[in-house]
């Protein structure tokens, strides 16, 4: 291509617009190029669905202004509909800046000849980190103890010093994964450095792991004291854990949940949770977010940990996104196959 490769940069106040210039930049160095920088609402505004999409930012108008004479798209939370995909035949390459382009009409994009990238990986890192820190939160009371202390000037946390109330600690504490991809690699590898008896329920995977690989989910949870949770997010896995699940835990079992809130049976959680069969859960993901300010969970606030959907939120995320979608961008300019890519 000798013609400038014009790129719009529809970022966010996560994914920066000036993460994506750079980092295009980077890849089309010595390459005519523009770069138009375009910042939606997310994360102080919420993403939901958008006309036929999902998880985006309501911005149709301002990114069909923004992609004029455009080639490129990079994004993360841009909402490619068809409406917009229409209204920009020029458009031919859309990357966009995390696991999966729920945010894009696939649909309309294969149909106009628009191929669709995305950027596999780019928080997996970040995700198992926090997920072992809700785990340790969770089992050592951290921010209810904390709470009581600095919010309230109380001494009472002391009171987890007793053995009754005491936590869990995580060396030689048989711990079950459900999934082991990216990020469930990541926390088995970290746990089984704490001394965590560490198994594995993952149908999909095949070779060595870190801990004791368990042939059924069932087996998984009998033998488990806490459980995290890694399985993608499928008709097949969506209510994986439900109330037949959490039955078979061990009484005073922890779950752990930094993946995707529909997993998860939260009601059935509650009602493991009321009951004292389970003695904590710590989340990060919900069945709907923003969490509703009906929800059973915020009631349970002494043996819950909940935080509004973090797992992802580091810089380091947001630089890795930004690489890994241009580095899409300057393999289409330099008419190479794309690495990732679903149209």
């Amino acid at each position: 291509m000798t013609d400038a490769v014009r790129v719009v940069a529809a970022g966010d106040h996560f994914v920066l617009p000036s993460l994506i210039t750079r980092a295009v930049g980077d890849e089309l160095r010595g390459q005519p190029h523009e770069v138009r920088e375009l910042t939606l609402g997310w994360p102080l505004e919420p993403f939901g669905p958008v006309a036929e999409v999902e998880e985006a930012c309501d911005a149709e108008d301002e990114l069909i202004e923004a992609l004029a004479g455009a080639q490129v798209l990079v994004t993360q939370m841009g909402p490619v509909t068809g409406r917009v995909l229409a209204a920009r035949p020029g458009l031919r390459l859309v990357a966009v800046c995390r696991g999966g382009p729920v945010n894009v009409n696939l649909d309309a994009a294969r149909a106009r000849g628009v191929r669709v990238c995305f950027a596999p990986g780019r928080n997996a890192a970040a995700t198992a980190e926090f997920t072992v820190g809700l785990l340790l939160a969770a089992l050592r009371r951290i921010p209810r103890a904390h709470d009581l202390l600095a919010r309230r000037g109380s001494w009472e946390g002391a009171a987890y010093y007793t053995y009754e109330h005491g936590g869990l600690e995580l060396e030689d504490l048989p711990v079950g994964l459900i999934g082991y991809g990216a990020v469930g690699s990541r926390v088995a590898r970290v746990l089984c450095a704490f001394g965590a008896r560490v198994m594995v329920y993952d149908p999909y995977i095949r070779g060595e792991i870190h801990g004791l690989r368990v042939a059924s989910l069932d087996d998984l949870l009998r033998r488990s004291r806490v459980i995290t949770l890694h399985a993608r997010l499928t008709a097949g896995t969506r209510g994986l854990i439900g109330a037949r699940e959490l039955a078979l835990l061990p009484h005073g079992a922890v779950v752990v949940n930094a993946a995707r809130g529909p997993l998860l049976d939260e009601d059935a959680l509650c009602d493991a949770l009321e009951s004292g069969r389970l003695s904590a859960a710590a989340l990060d993901t919900y069945a709907r977010e923003p969490l509703p300010p009906e929800s059973r969970l915020r009631a349970l606030a002494d043996r819950v940990v909940l935080t509004p959907h973090l797992g992802g939120a580091s810089r380091a995320v947001a630089e890795k996104a930004a690489r890994i979608a241009a580095a899409e961008v300057g393999r289409w300019a330099r008419g190479e196959p794309p690495a990732h890519c679903l149209t």
